[in-house]
């Protein structure tokens, strides 16, 4: 019989401090706090939320973003360190899953990353957004598939993409492949304006239906004083404007609670786990609607690494030359298959 469970979930949507990192940081544990004070289970933030998304490279040329660009660098997390301590405490603390979108840094580049924080604290999964968007490429860094990858929570199988990432359907088949139960999708809001709230709407509707999954997703939020700060020009304000569609999707694409797309809020929801076997009874992707031997995925999982190192076995002492060797002698030339470390190359002064 399929299990009757019920998760309270929680979607936030907030604005950062756009002068502190620290003070974005309080504004998430105040966010879980409050949250978990309404019995929430999971609290979902925003795309890159601490400190900020970085809305100034939208709206302004590279050529002028350097200062910024490095402002960023500087207030960037990085994983282990005092952001973390500080969400995993707070996770711990109120016994909730927290997932979290940050700019980590890590040594000279700059990622997109999603956090997912245990119920007791343990950060379970660390991943970089594959492919960042147009602008975004000036910013970060590409990440790996070792971030393709669902984890076992406190409340269930999560999965998690950010964005853009919902368009590439080869990366959401890599985390329905490993049956997820509640995806987290996470989007900056306060961009493009009401298409991009539309299109997102569209696009997690569609993967609560193609996955047979929940999806929690979470927008940011920006006032109009910090719209002014980010640029004064008024005819790009408008860019910074529009485009927040925090929602909680069923497996049947319905939305659980009415969607929160302007102002500061956190949307609760119950989610019937039990709606998950209802439509995957119908379709499953994965599972009896899947044709894998016409049809199948494959997912490098390994973490690209700019350098790896082996450390070679002792290298046997070269026995002594008793005669000379010919230009053809076999000895001169590696054997197919043979370890380089036993290639021994003769070496020759020309006559003198």
């Amino acid at each position: 019989m399929t299990e009757k469970r019920t998760v309270r979930v929680a979607a936030v949507q907030i604005a950062p401090d756009l002068d502190s990192a620290d003070g974005t940081v309080g504004r998430v544990c105040q966010a879980i706090a409050e949250a978990a004070a309404k019995g929430a289970a999971l609290v979902v933030f925003p795309e890159t939320f601490v400190p900020y998304y970085p809305y100034f490279s939208f709206v302004r040329p590279p050529v002028l973003a350097g200062a910024d660009h490095l402002t960023l660098y500087e207030r960037a997390v990085v994983v282990p360190g005092p952001v973390t301590d500080a969400v995993a405490a707070a996770a711990r603390s109120h016994g909730v899953v927290v997932v979290l979108g940050v700019n980590e840094r890590d040594h000279g580049s700059l990622y997109n990353t999603q956090l997912v924080f245990d119920a007791d604290g343990s950060l379970i999964l660390q991943r970089r957004k594959i492919t960042p968007t147009y602008h975004e490429r000036m910013i970060w860094g590409q990440g790996d598939g070792t971030g393709l990858t669902v984890v076992d929570s406190a409340v269930g199988r999560i999965g998690a993409l950010a964005c853009w990432e919902h368009y590439n359907p080869l990366a959401r088949y890599a985390l329905m492949a490993q049956h997820e139960e509640i995806h987290v999708a996470q989007f900056p809001g306060s961009l493009v304006g009401q298409i991009f709230a539309d299109q997102i709407e569209v696009t997690i509707r569609h993967h609560a239906l193609e996955s047979g999954c929940f999806v929690v997703n979470a927008t940011g939020w920006l006032t109009e004083a910090q719209i002014a700060a980010i640029t004064a020009d008024a005819s790009l304000q408008n860019a910074l404007r529009g485009g927040c569609m925090t929602a909680i999707v069923s497996p049947e694409g319905k939305h659980v609670v009415p969607p929160l797309t302007s102002g500061e809020g956190i949307l609760i929801a119950d989610l019937d786990m039990g709606l998950i076997t209802k439509r995957k009874r119908m379709m499953d992707s994965v599972g009896h609607y899947a044709r894998p031997e016409l049809l199948s995925l494959r997912l490098d999982n390994r973490p690209a690494m700019p350098m790896t190192t082996a450390i070679p076995a002792a290298i046997p002492p070269a026995a002594p030359l008793e005669q000379e060797h010919t230009d053809h002698d076999d000895a001169r030339f590696p054997i197919p298959g043979e370890p380089a470390h036993q290639r021994v190359a003769v070496l020759r002064h020309p006559a003198g």
